[in-house]
């Protein structure tokens, strides 16, 4: 007999903070994303400069790092002595330093509400308090965040320009701050500095209780690496070196580090403008569209959504990952986008959020979606399946659809007896499977029992505020036959079936759907990841709908995984998420 073994905290003494404590696990986006605009990474350095690793000697990797040569690069530019600057992994490792150093239980930190979420996470797990003052939407309130200091304070942490809202304070104000409260640290978080109105570094570094804290993740575009530094008085420098690891930062990364800040700062210079412009363009953007940004001095815009939710996940649709933040905190409505610093991206990012929230056109799938083939279609597969002696179900056929590359139920029907052994021609396969579809004057075939999902007035209904049209891999007859037996083909405008392109997943299809409409944007709704792969393909936003019949878990997340931005139950529920 085994008993059960004893709990986690009793086992191993792990402190109550601890395991109060949850990770940081950004949420990732179950749509596949190429274009990564959710974490405010800079762009990478030109391909020779990150070639430096490879030329790194094999002394450089065998032997402990010294930050030596770095720091001193570092304290030069700032205009400090080495002894005042300590290199870290990235900036948040000299932020958790800090916290370590100063804060303990009975003591309290006071920051903006919202502000970089580590610190708060770093105070937490010291045991201090934290005391948060508003600061959203709005010019920086210095009294709001003195009012909340008292004799407990140990530590005040102002990022500047703030994340994720990227406001910034000004030079007045850290003098305030700091004269406010003689007696306690005062933390700036420079992390964003590169892309701000005014440098604030020349007046933080001239007063005795104010340390900065700067990162190469950001302008310098080098995230992957972790390098960053704090630079502040020589005792408590001194402390944080005591605190933290000896050997914190690659010998690689502090080499590519040594030398870009040395020899790249032009080419930095010159992608911080060009970041500068589009954080105006982006900003001019999303306000057009209806969103409500704000003024930005940080490599991103934050901008409030009246379904943010919504609108990540129609972005993510197309490949593009913006930062939610979602519960029920200031932030809940915001979405935070960062400035790819280059063309090509920034202007893809331009036409999704067109796409996303002002779309010229709604394009259909027609089987699974408008058309209920579950005893149509999907009942001719099985029987003509058993035709050759072989027996199918509809799970074996929803399965079969949610791998991909199953628009053509011809072509299915063989891969599922081929699946079981039987070497069948498509000729015979299709023969068989129209007799069965089609029937005759005498027997009619399956095609009568198909059923229109959607009511005609809901498709009167968003015709009247959308062109619409479909892009469907039925033959020509079978699918004007639909349309006309429920009298709706009045609503579409285009019509692109079997005969006219390629299949999906091929994007040709709904391209040539959108341009016999004359639009460049639109929404394409199917029931299968073919659909969704040809929509994103197509530059098309994709919804994904349950077909009848279908109701398995496993199906909604293959059509995520094919970049679906949600799986409607029926296709009804679009009048939900259209703008």
């Amino acid at each position: 007999m085994s008993l059960a073994p004893p709990r986690e905290v009793a086992r191993f003494g792990i402190s109550a903070r601890a395991m109060a404590a949850r990770g940081y696990h950004p949420s990732l986006p179950p749509q596949p994303i190429d274009l990564w605009l959710d974490a405010n990474e800079g762009s990478a350095p030109p391909a020779e400069w990150l070639a430096l690793i490879q030329t790194q000697s094999f002394s450089t990797l065998a032997r402990y790092p010294r930050p030596d040569a770095l720091e001193r690069v570092v304290a030069r530019d700032a205009g400090v002595s080495p002894e005042r600057v300590i290199v870290t992994a990235g900036a948040d490792d000299a932020l958790e330093r800090i916290c370590r150093c100063v804060l303990e239980p009975g003591t309290s930190v006071v920051l903006a509400d919202p502000t970089f979420d580590m610190v708060r996470r770093y105070a937490t797990l010291a045991g201090a308090e934290v005391r948060a003052f508003p600061w959203l939407e709005s010019q920086f309130d210095r009294e709001a965040l003195i009012a909340r200091i008292d004799e407990t304070t140990r530590l005040i942490y102002l990022a500047s320009p703030n994340n994720p809202t990227g406001l910034a304070i000004t030079p007045e104000d850290v003098a305030a701050i700091s004269s406010a409260a003689p007696n306690v640290l005062f933390v700036l978080d420079l992390a964003y500095t590169e892309f701000a109105d005014v440098e604030l570094a020349p007046v933080a570094l001239a007063l005795p209780n104010v340390v900065i804290t700067k990162t190469m993740s950001k302008a310098w575009g080098l995230a992957g690496l972790r390098v960053g530094w704090a630079i502040g008085p020589v005792e408590l420098i001194g402390r944080t070196r005591a605190v933290g690891q000896p050997y914190a930062v690659a010998g690689a990364s502090l080499a590519v580090a040594e030398h870009w800040l040395e020899d790249g700062l032009e080419i930095v210079q010159r992608r911080v403008e060009r970041t500068k412009q589009e954080r105006r363009m982006l900003e001019s953007t999303i306000r057009r569209l209806g969103g409500r940004p704000i003024e930005s001095q940080a490599n991103f815009v934050l901008a409030s959504f009246d379904r943010a939710d919504v609108v990540a996940d129609l972005l993510a649709s197309l490949g593009i990952a913006v930062r939610r933040f979602g519960g029920a905190g200031p932030t809940a409505s915001y979405l935070r986008i960062t400035c790819p610093g280059e063309q090509r991206s920034f202007d893809r990012l331009l036409s999704a959020l067109d796409t996303a929230l002002a779309p010229q056109a709604v394009l259909f799938d027609m089987d699974g979606v408008l058309a209920d083939v579950s005893e149509s279609y999907r009942e001719a597969i099985v029987r003509t399946a058993a035709t050759f002696g072989v027996a199918i179900d509809r799970k074996d056929i929803a399965n079969a659809k949610s791998q991909g590359h199953a628009n053509n139920d011809w072509l299915l029907t063989q891969r599922l007896l081929a699946a079981r052994g039987i070497d069948a021609a498509l000729a015979e396969v299709t023969a068989r499977f129209e007799s069965i579809y089609q029937g005759t004057a005498a027997a009619p075939g399956l095609w009568t029992n198909e059923r229109l999902i959607v009511r005609r007035e809901w498709l009167a209904a968003l015709a009247s505020r959308y062109p619409l049209g479909i892009a469907t891999g039925r033959p020509r007859k079978d699918a004007e036959r639909f349309l006309d037996s429920f009298g709706i083909g009045e609503f579409f405008g285009s019509l692109v079936c079997m005969e006219d392109a390629c299949i999906k997943p091929d994007p040709a299809p709904i391209r040539l759907a959108a341009a016999q409409l004359g639009i460049e944007r639109a929404w394409y709704i199917g029931d299968t990841p073919d659909d969704a792969v040809a929509a994103r393909a197509a530059s098309a936003i994709a919804i994904g709908v349950r077909a009848p019949g279908d109701s398995s878990q496993s199906g909604d997340a293959a059509l995520l995984a094919a970049g679906a931005a949600r799986v409607l139950m029926t296709a009804e529920q679009l009048t939900e998420l259209l703008p």
